[in-house]
């Protein structure tokens, strides 16, 4: 195989775009979050870069390094739920305290995936309730590519044709020609608005942690149920909708261990992600689903690029408008959507509780600090065991008699 041959091999394009759109969506969205998490735990500047260096290295690590051990399209995310939910509850704790909550987070995680419970539980969970918490999960990406158009027409729809015609022409680089299409867009309109960021890389800094009991039980516990209920918990599922039978507590395993040797620098939570995997695992990402494993390892490159320069890609990324943003997510998960209502509607016996899962997860519900992927799921699981439990199962009685032999 030639130089030529093998570099197409290890970078295909759809693969390389899928990673960089996972990147792209998952910073963009969220890193005003982490910034705002930091700052409620008093880090400066110099330390709201080693966050998110430790956040880059870590997902680069549990990216590209799961992915490549299960050949599957594994995606690791920071906790976008747990960071909103530490900026508000980190006020007046110390920065070494909030340290040693991550670390204990990061250890109860670890101990899940040892101790095999999780998944025991994953696996008694219905294919079709698992899609439709996807579908449900990923509803308002779908929307929000064309609720954009309304105050971005000239951007989205730009894009929108540019997909539609390159899924008749070139199927594999409609989601590349798409975001040419907005960048485009985006510079004829003019945006991004770019001044007054500087580029400068990151270094860790080292946070002795400090373990308070009662931060452990406000901060960290409620940062583990939130990180589970929230993303691992539909991160599984994205998988397995997609057709990856990974072993769970490994998953869970690697990333609590690597989320706890880097917790002291500021990696405040790594887990699964959900919808950006759903970039990875869909058909986008490479025709060959034995091959989509390169777009969550071309991930966590882009993962590790952003935690180099610190906080300085994410304020670069945050100010790319939110209708560019907004529009590529919801054309690179056009195919995840549609497989995913497909399976969780195809069984008729189980499509009462799909909807029901499907409604809740999308309705964006927040319970107790935990996302409506929990609540939808658990929803779900009530609506099927209660009309199981209400259907009285065909007696001899109740049969109805053998047309052939009336008469």
């Amino acid at each position: 195989m030639n130089t030529l041959a093998r570099l197409r091999a290890l970078a295909p394009p759809s693969a390389v775009t899928a990673g960089l759109v996972t990147v792209l969506v998952g910073v963009s969205s969220s890193a005003a979050v982490v910034f705002a998490a930091a700052r409620a735990a008093g880090a400066d500047a110099g330390e709201l870069a080693s966050w998110m260096l430790a956040l880059g290295v870590g997902l680069f690590v549990t990216c590209a390094g799961l992915s490549l051990r299960y050949r599957a399209p594994v995606v690791t995310a920071w906790s976008t739920p747990g960071a909103a939910l530490l900026a508000t509850a980190l006020g007046g704790v110390p920065l070494a305290q909030a340290t040693g909550a991550f670390v204990f987070c990061a250890v109860l995680i670890l101990l899940s995936g040892v101790t095999g419970w999780f998944a025991r539980v994953m696996d008694r969970i219905p294919v079709p309730l698992a899609s439709a918490l996807l579908a449900g999960v990923l509803l308002e990406f779908g929307t929000d590519l064309f609720r954009s158009m309304h105050g971005s027409f000239g951007v989205v729809f730009p894009m929108f044709a540019a997909y539609l015609l390159a899924r008749r022409l070139a199927p594999r680089f409609a989601v590349l020609l798409a975001l040419a299409a907005g960048v485009l867009a985006t510079l004829a309109t003019g945006g991004p608005h770019t001044g007054g960021i500087r580029f400068s890389p990151a270094s860790l800094v080292l946070t002795v942690p400090e373990f308070d009991w009662r931060v452990l039980v406000s901060v960290g516990l409620p940062l583990f149920v939130v990180t589970m209920a929230s993303q691992n918990l539909p991160g599984v599922t994205v998988l397995r909708g997609a057709g990856y039978q990974v072993p769970v507590s490994p998953l869970l395993g690697w990333t609590g261990a690597v989320n706890a040797l880097l917790a002291p620098f500021g990696a405040f939570g790594i887990n699964l992600s959900s919808i950006t995997a759903a970039i990875c695992a869909g058909e986008e990402a490479h025709p060959d689903r034995s091959r989509r494993y390169l777009a969550a390892v071309w991930a966590g490159f882009f993962y590790l690029c952003v935690g180099l320069l610190g906080g300085t890609i994410g304020a670069l990324l945050t100010a790319l408008p939110h209708a560019l943003v907004a529009g590529i997510a919801g054309l690179g998960l056009l195919g995840t959507i549609s497989a995913s209502l497909h399976s969780a509607f195809a069984e008729p016996e189980l499509r009462e509780a799909a909807a029901v899962t499907f409604l809740a997860t999308a309705s964006g519900f927040t319970l107790l600090g935990v996302g409506s992927a929990f609540w939808g799921l658990l929803a779900g699981v009530l609506a099927l065991l209660v009309t199981r439990l209400a259907r009285p199962a065909p007696t001899a009685e109740r049969r109805e008699p053998d047309p052939a032999r009336r008469g």
